[in-house]
């Protein structure tokens, strides 16, 4: 073969393992694309050669919900950070929420994350825009310049964005529908968690439950059933976020099965941890919103996960100052905590333990997420002309989580803290290039880049009586 077929990396001897299935193939990727899938006795010759033997080759996972923190809040993570714990994780792309200092509401705003961002990221990222009542005439603007979608704060969260009034968005939800972009919503009802939470610092409630009772499961069911509705009138592309009530399982069910466009995704700790579990220094780490419910939430969430109702795996990555998790007073302590950099050993120990199957974290962790935003068939598969974004995955290498260990260096801890892990990624391979390799991430700053969605042809509902239709004095909206 001539100098032409010679491919940058090749990776040889393993099993890929793509959502419909396995295979044992090697893997050929050259300027940043997969260029070859195949037997090894007609596999290129490469400049580089990764062995792969006895191992999975999987999709790199993609992580719809991390806050790297960056603009504004760098005592809690920055790009550097944030994204060497994602290539340490097996994770190529993460998309970044815009909670951030200044929020991503104008194109000031997202071109001071971008610059931070292709600076320093080690990994893909997509950039959220935000929607709320000061971002609506930017909505079109953002989507231009290349946000991965929308996210809604109906609950309050780092940064105490206020919840938007309905009206604004009902109207920001008919500007996204025409513009096709997903919306990514916290579905918490602010008034009420707030409320419920005032209450109780009024009467003394100081304990590790509040949290969980200011936000019982009635304060995000009825968020999400306002979602709903409002997608399903006008149209707007919705993904909720970390789903952790089992009771919102046959809401989403019986949403899908009505066509309203919407996709769902949950978290590991909502269903590898219990409520009733966490207590002191405990509660403290893992406090984050929603909260971890009681235990017995946590199979159904699982099992929703596994048969697809629930589509996705995020892991609303949140890192924090240490010192934030340390307030004697429990409701002073900051919400959220690291994620993306253990997920995937927490997902393939459950591979190992058998409550599921590879082919079923690829289309949770990789798939489904990069359908969900329009970046499929570019990446969440292994096949010729995706890009070469790929995670080399020991299935039986053990192992324990350790707060100390993360990338996240001002955010060394961890809710899974000595917790024994089986499966790991060993390679982390993002556009053809290495960026972690036996567990050691490799100095690439500035090596990810920012991904656009590619999204299917908007689908707009009620036209006629839109805010902006109803501006018109002309207007008829019987």
């Amino acid at each position: 073969m001539g100098d032409l077929m010679l491919c940058d990396l090749l990776i040889a001897g393993g099993t890929v393992v793509n959502e419909t299935g396995r295979f044992r193939a090697d893997v050929a990727v050259k300027d940043g694309f997969i260029v070859f899938v195949g037997h090894p006795d007609f596999a290129p010759p490469a400049t580089c050669t990764l062995d792969a033997t006895g191992n999975y080759v999987i999709p790199g996972a993609i992580d719809v919900h991390t806050h790297i923190r960056e603009p504004g809040m760098t005592q809690k993570e920055d790009w550097t950070t944030g994204t060497r714990a994602a290539a340490a994780g097996g994770v190529t792309t993460i998309f970044d929420m815009p909670n951030t200092d200044p929020p991503v509401w104008s194109l000031e705003a997202f071109a001071l994350k971008r610059e931070a961002a292709e600076r320093q990221a080690h990994v893909n990222f997509g950039l959220y825009g935000l929607l709320d009542e000061r971002s609506l005439d930017a909505l079109p603007a953002l989507a231009e310049a290349g946000v991965i979608g929308f996210k809604l704060f109906l609950g309050n969260t780092t940064g105490n964005l206020p919840a938007p009034n309905d009206g604004a968005v009902l109207e920001g939800f008919e500007i996204l529908a025409e513009l096709g972009l997903r919306c990514s919503i916290h579905a918490e009802n602010s008034p009420m968690l707030f409320w419920r939470e005032n209450r109780m610092k009024a009467a003394g409630r100081d304990d590790a439950f509040a949290h969980l009772a200011a936000r019982a499961d009635i304060v995000a069911l009825e968020s999400l059933n306002r979602s709903i509705v409002l997608s399903e009138w006008t149209g707007a592309r919705i993904h909720i976020v970390h789903e952790s009530c089992m009771r919102s399982i046959p809401v989403i069910r019986d949403a899908k099965a009505r066509g309203v466009p919407m996709t769902v995704e949950t978290g590991p700790q909502y269903f590898l941890l219990a409520a009733e579990d966490l207590t002191g220094d405990k509660a403290r780490i893992a406090r984050l919103n929603p909260p971890i419910r009681e235990g017995a939430q946590r199979q159904p969430i699982f099992q929703a996960l596994v048969d697809g109702t629930i589509d996705m795996l995020g892991t609303d990555h949140a890192p924090h100052a240490m010192a934030e998790k340390q307030h004697a007073s429990f409701w002073d302590n900051a919400c959220g905590f690291p994620g993306v950099e253990t997920s995937m050993r927490l997902m393939l120990t459950q591979v190992h333990q058998g409550r599921m199957t590879m082919e079923h974290y690829v289309r949770m962790a990789s798939a489904a997420p990069a359908r969900a935003f329009g970046l499929y068939p570019r990446k969440g598969v292994i096949q010729p002309g995706a890009d070469g974004d790929i995670a080399v995955v020991d299935p039986g290498r053990e192992g324990t989580i350790r707060g100390a260990d993360l990338q996240s260096l001002r955010s060394r801890f961890t809710p899974y803290e000595g917790m024994e892990t089986v499966g790991a990624p060993i390679a982390t391979i993002v556009r053809g290039r290495i960026v972690m390799e036996g567990g050691t991430v490799l100095d690439a700053p500035g090596w990810g880049r920012m991904e656009r969605p590619q999204m299917p042809k908007p689908e707009p509902r009620n036209l006629a009586t839109t805010t902006k239709a109803i501006l018109r004095p002309d207007a008829q909206s019987w």
